[in-house]
């Protein structure tokens, strides 16, 4: 069962008037890294009986599609692990250009070069690349056993097949803050983007995210010092807010969810790979969409996607406390990066 793009459907709008254009998938919450901000060394992931399957996520998706929806970012987790995620990249990649307006993807990068054509030849024009630091040793340390040559290479692969690679790396207090303007400069130098986030307070990690939160407003100032930047309007349906690095084609986006709250203009909702809804990442109100749609078919899913579109709260209420639990206790990658 497909959804195709119909104008004429009814557009998704929330309690507060905001319309839903972009939706994030978690395809898996398994990842073959377990970086020390967003996991546990030891984890328990969700029992396979539990997860849904990728066609069940593409019909999910495609009505979304057909609902308005034009931007699905595809995530996990690390949606590259995940058996046969082409077919699913492929499956929705059709539906570019007739109502979804891009598709693309948050990956880590270490299986990226065996995968960068056919992410392209599926329709992708762009791809998000997380990676902290290109330390090999720190490297290790901050993903627990990763290679970084592995990500350089995928990164590279990407960029000969005409993909477009935003680098996401999270601003870590002690560990990469005197990185930053290299791996900007980096970026300016491989025609790279460069999102740089602060930690997010989300699930048990074995480690307190005080030690190493770094707000963005003291990152900017370092960064400004060094590289002149001119504020960029155009969002990209993300929470990011953008600047221009003078001179090049690199954009710097800011992702600061504790300095500066991004809710107002939130235009996004997340999918996990159990099929269930989160309309918010700092809440943990969600409706169950595959069950929706096993019981209720199209009808059961639009009736579930409204009712967790009244409930979209206003915003979040993150906040980073030393020896305190985590704001939200599920990971970041059952919900989606």
């Amino acid at each position: 069962m497909t959804t195709e793009p119909n104008s004429a459907e009814s557009s998704l709008i929330d309690g507060f008037g905001r319309t839903i254009r972009y939706l994030r998938v978690s395809v898996t919450d398994r990842c073959d890294l377990r970086c020390r901000y967003c996991m546990a060394e030891n984890m328990t992931f969700l029992p396979r009986s539990q997860i849904a399957s990728l066609d069940e996520l593409a019909i999910i998706t495609e009505r979304f599609i057909a609902r308005g929806v034009d931007k699905v970012r595809l995530s996990g987790g690390e949606p590259l692990v995940r058996r046969d995620v082409i077919d699913l990249v492929q499956r929705l990649g059709r539906h570019v250009g007739s109502g979804l307006k891009e598709l693309t993807m948050t990956t880590n990068g270490t299986r990226l070069a065996g995968y960068a054509g056919l992410l392209a030849g599926a329709g992708m024009r762009r791809i998000n690349v997380s990676m902290d630091t290109r330390d090999p040793d720190k490297f290790r340390f901050i993903t627990r056993h990763g290679d970084v040559a592995q990500v350089l290479n995928g990164i590279k692969a990407a960029t000969e097949t005409g993909l477009r690679v935003k680098i996401n790396m999270v601003a870590l207090k002690d560990f990469n803050e005197h990185e930053i303007g290299d791996m900007l400069a980096w970026c300016v130098g491989e025609g790279h983007d460069l999102t740089l986030i602060e930690t997010m307070p989300l699930g048990d990690v074995e480690e307190d995210r005080t030690d190493r939160f770094m707000p963005l407003t003291v990152v900017k100032e370092m960064i400004e010092a060094r590289f002149a930047l001119s504020r960029d309007l155009n969002g990209t349906g993300g929470p990011a807010r953008y600047w221009r690095v003078d001179g090049s084609d690199t954009r710097l986006g800011l992702i600061s969810p504790l300095t500066a709250n991004f809710c107002d203009g939130c235009n996004r909702v997340r999918l996990t790979t159990e099929g269930k809804l989160y309309t918010c990442l700092g809440h943990d109100d969600q409706r169950d969409l595959r069950a929706a749609l096993r019981e209720g078919g199209t009808a059961g899913l639009d009736a579930a996607i409204e009712s967790a579109l009244v409930t979209k709260p206003r915003r979040h209420d993150f906040r980073i406390e030393r020896d305190g639990a985590p704001a939200i206790a599920r990971h970041m990658s059952v919900t989606g990066g």
